[in-house]
């Protein structure tokens, strides 16, 4: 049986992926619209970065527009030997294959003498040490199947260019050399692949459940444990169960009293701890003298707001970054004063231009010049407005002054204030909302999510997808980020009526 790199990085991942991928491959999540817009951004940073190698030979395996070939795909060994036998100075998308291994790569450079640089073409702003596993893998093929690899780097997103004009792909990537850290772990990834070919000679899956990860942290357990971060599928065998009552009871039947005794390197906080306590007893935990100070220190009027941000791999307009989130839609829900009437405002913008100019300018119409500011995990808002403030200095004053009167309504959730079972560990408003208020869901609503969001109004405005929906999408945003904020009033209201 042959393991391929992205087999490999699966086994890595979890020894369970890589049976389900070999054993029952309809078990394992597919792909959802928000996990294929990342490989859509991978895929498109890499036909830039292939820009560096004007001259090179690309082989790979996809027909015109796109379409995967598998005769292409069995075929690409052969055709990669036949490249280097040549002498082809940059080969790009090749595969080869040895020991019943194979892998392919991005970029093959020979650099004479019977050597050859490699390198990794990957849409993240820093080298990760997945990559360095990644590329180990691929030095082990490549010298197995009797090349001899020299430097090894990867080719990464530069998100310090600023885009002045047609994008230039020797600022927009960046290159590091990754050749001794690559090096180093060669012994512990060829130990690993005899693991691999352990799990495969088995007629049954490896355990999922956390007692396979017990030197794992809590997020590396919880990520592990769930697999793919994105909405599992629902007949998926990771479907989310995040402290749930079996997990609990794991724990319980594992002689855990209380998470502070549980095996996992990070610490974890009282929220985590209070959240445990809610499941185990099926009762909220309130603080409401906590709560009380918390809602107490409010100044009026209230403005509930939210932003909703574009960010691409490619910088869409000038003055842009790579992955620089820019607002292009609020919604802002105002309370002048206590039992007041709610009202209104928002903006949107629709046309293929920089939104932040118009943006800015109604923004500073909209927001009287007192009154807190209330956002939910805030740092998100502060920091948009704090590089709109450097990047247009005409409302840097107007901007800070936000900054400085903003509240976080997730704090009383994220400290452990208020805790209900249903957060299923989680202080985010999908989780708080449904659980406290479930008459106000995003489940009926065609956008739902913030990720959805961006990448809905991108595909409609900036690239003009099927123009004759652009209406109803714009409806859709309006509804989507109204509620953000909306649901925000509600929270405060009910917490209101918690403490009184």
């Amino acid at each position: 049986m042959v393991i391929s790199k992205s087999e490999f990085m699966m086994f890595l991942k979890h020894p369970a992926w890589l049976w389900l991928k070999k054993f029952d491959k309809d078990k394992l999540p597919i792909p959802d619209e928000e996990l294929q817009a990342r490989f859509d951004e991978g895929a498109l940073f890499e036909s830039y970065a292939e820009k560096l190698f004007p001259k090179a030979v690309k082989l790979g395996y996809k027909k015109e527009g796109g379409v995967f070939s598998g005769t292409m795909y069995y075929a690409l060994p052969d055709t990669t030997k036949k490249e280097i036998e040549k002498g082809t100075k940059i080969i790009l998308q090749g595969r080869l294959e040895a020991s019943n291994l194979t892998s392919i790569f991005d970029v093959l450079e020979n650099k004479g003498k019977g050597v050859f640089d490699l390198a990794e073409i990957k849409s993240s702003t820093t080298v990760k040490p997945e990559h360095i596993y990644d590329l180990a893998f691929q030095t082990i093929v490549l010298e197995k199947a009797g090349l001899k690899v020299g430097k090894v780097a990867v080719i990464h997103v530069n998100n310090k260019y600023e885009r002045k004009g047609e994008i230039e792909p020797t600022k927009l990537a960046t290159r590091t050399d990754v050749t001794d850290d690559v090096r180093e772990i060669i012994p512990e990834v060829e130990g690993k692949i005899e693991e691999a070919f352990e799990v495969l000679k088995s007629k049954t899956m490896p355990d999922i459940s956390p007692r396979h990860f017990k030197g794992a942290g809590m997020d590396e357990w919880m990520e592990i444990f769930h697999g793919i971060k994105g909405k599992p599928h629902e007949d998926s065998i990771y479907k989310l169960c995040r402290l749930q009552p079996k997990d609990v009871a794991w724990l319980e039947d594992n002689g855990i009293e209380s998470l502070k005794d549980a095996p996992l390197d990070a610490p974890l906080n009282d929220f985590q701890l209070r959240q445990i306590e809610a499941v185990r007893s099926g009762e909220q935990k309130v603080d409401k003298e906590e709560i009380k100070g918390f809602l107490g220190s409010l100044e009026y009027p209230l403005y509930f707001f939210d932003y909703e941000t574009m960010a691409g791999v490619i910088p869409a307009f000038d003055g842009y970054r790579p992955y620089q989130q820019a607002p292009f839609q609020y919604s802002l829900h105002i309370l002048e004063k206590p039992g007041g009437e709610l009202k209104h405002k928002e903006y949107l913008h629709t046309e293929k231009s920089d939104p932040i100019p118009s943006l800015l300018k109604q923004m500073q119409e909209d927001f009287g010049p007192k009154g807190n500011v209330i956002s939910w995990y805030m740092a998100f808002e502060k920091s948009r407005n704090a590089e709109m403030a450097k990047a247009y200095p005409k409302y840097e004053k107007f901007l800070l002054n936000l900054n400085d009167r903003m509240v976080d309504l997730m704090t009383p959730f994220a400290k452990g204030f208020f805790v209900d079972k249903k957060f299923f560990g989680s202080a985010s408003i999908k989780a708080v909302l449904p659980a406290l208020l479930p008459e106000f869901s995003y489940k009926e609503l065609d956008i739902s999510g913030g990720g959805q969001a961006q990448r809905v109004w991108m595909e409609t405005v900036l690239e003009g997808k099927e123009p004759e929906k652009k209406e109803k999408v714009m409806a859709d945003l309006r509804k989507y980020c109204s509620l953000d904020t909306y649901a925000m009033y509600a929270i405060y209201k009910y917490l209101l009526d918690k403490i009184t």
